[in-house]
């Protein structure tokens, strides 16, 4: 395997650091002290700039007005998204993007593709798939009735959903299948009901009653479900990791600055092979996180499906991220609990993203069932 980035992939970090050097992390209190959402709305501006950018059509032809890029490029752009907080349904666009332009009908991609490339149509998806035993695949049930399909249930915690134009779920089929349906907010018979996030970000509660598709807007192929949850997945281990680099480096620059006994923290021994840990667990995140991106791209045969590959990045980007924010919780003292010192911020995205993968017994049980299944020569 070649870890090398391409021109283009190098191009759309290049264009992605451009932009998110202009924004300052979110520094709003947690939803602890707020009791509610941070905001009503995600960070519009921040998503025109990114349009404008040419960064919210990564994922789409160009035929669609797109780039026509990788999973890889996109978890580049993701990694740097998350360094600065960004308030953007940036995972979740690029994910439905990308599996609609793989799976859709070419009426679809035709009406969506173009407006989610301008901004214009905001996209979310209704599961990050958190063990290869999704609940997310039986919450909500489809029964066909001619050419349309009926959905009935409910999804949780939705990201992005009381802002979002359209809502990519997935449902449970009489014969066994998973299908997604592209389901407009304001549907007859789908109604939200507000919930908060741990990183203090309005989600929602999605009900269907007896919520109508037609063939059209109804991604039938089972694959779909697989490239959705695959990337939402891979992508969130991409935002797992430009946190933690971030977290780290400012944990690196307060030791460095910081004196006890006349002396910087950093000179410490203990400071120091802590620190040291937690780069090591940064470099394990980064690796398995491009093994598994660059499966998801290539469609490489290995020893295990692609799945294995990203069970093994879910385990290091739970995990890692959470060592990594308790270390500089603890490493920078009083500061790591002080609401006006952006380090409490980055503990929350954390959170979220560590309760978005699942815990790691969950992975490592998937990893086995998996190794079962596919004994390894």
């Amino acid at each position: 395997m070649d870890f090398t980035f391409t021109e283009e992939q190098q191009a759309a970090v290049e264009a992605a650091q451009a932009v998110f050097s202009a924004v300052t992390p979110d520094s709003t209190p947690s939803p602890a002290l707020t009791h509610g959402p941070v905001a009503d709305d995600f960070d519009r501006p921040l998503w025109h700039t990114l349009a404008n950018a040419d960064l919210l059509g990564l994922p789409i032809a160009p035929e669609h007005n797109g780039a026509g890029l990788d999973p890889l490029a996109l978890c580049l752009v993701l990694r740097e998204s998350a360094k600065v907080l960004a308030r953007v349904p940036l995972l979740e666009s690029y994910a439905a993007a990308h599996t609609l332009q793989r799976h859709a009908t070419d009426d679809l991609r035709a009406e969506i593709l173009p407006r989610i490339t301008t901004g214009d149509l905001v996209v979310t998806t209704a599961s990050h798939g958190r063990t290869g035993h999704d609940p997310a695949e039986l919450a909500v049930t489809a029964r066909q009735d001619g050419t349309t399909w009926t959905l009935d249930g409910t999804h949780t915690t939705v990201p992005w959903a009381p802002t979002a134009d359209r809502i990519l779920l997935p449902a449970h089929t009489p014969d066994g299948h998973t299908l997604l349906a592209l389901v407009p907010r304001d549907r007859t018979g789908l109604t939200l009901h507000d919930q908060t996030s741990t990183n203090g970000e309005r989600h929602a509660e999605v009900r269907l009653d007896s919520v109508r598709t037609d063939a059209r807007e109804t991604l039938t192929d089972p694959a779909a479900w697989n490239t959705l949850r695959d990337l939402l997945t891979t992508g969130t281990c991409a935002l797992a990791l430009g946190l933690g680099e971030r977290v780290l480096t400012m944990t690196s620059d307060y030791t460095g600055k910081r004196e006890q006994f006349g002396f910087p923290l950093a000179t410490f021994q203990a400071v120091a092979v802590q620190a040291a840990d937690r780069f090591i667990d940064l470099r394990a995140m980064e690796a398995t996180l491009w093994q598994a991106a660059w499966r998801l791209t290539t469609g490489a045969s290995g020893p295990l499906p692609p799945t294995g590959d990203i069970a093994v990045a879910k385990i290091w980007a739970s995990e890692g991220v959470r060592r990594v924010v308790q270390t500089a919780q603890h490493l920078h003292g009083g500061f790591g609990a002080d609401t006006d010192y952006p380090l409490h911020r980055y503990h929350a995205w954390a959170k979220q993203l560590e309760l978005s993968l699942g815990p790691a017994a969950a992975h490592e049980e998937a990893l086995g069932e998996l190794l079962a299944a596919h004994p390894l020569s």
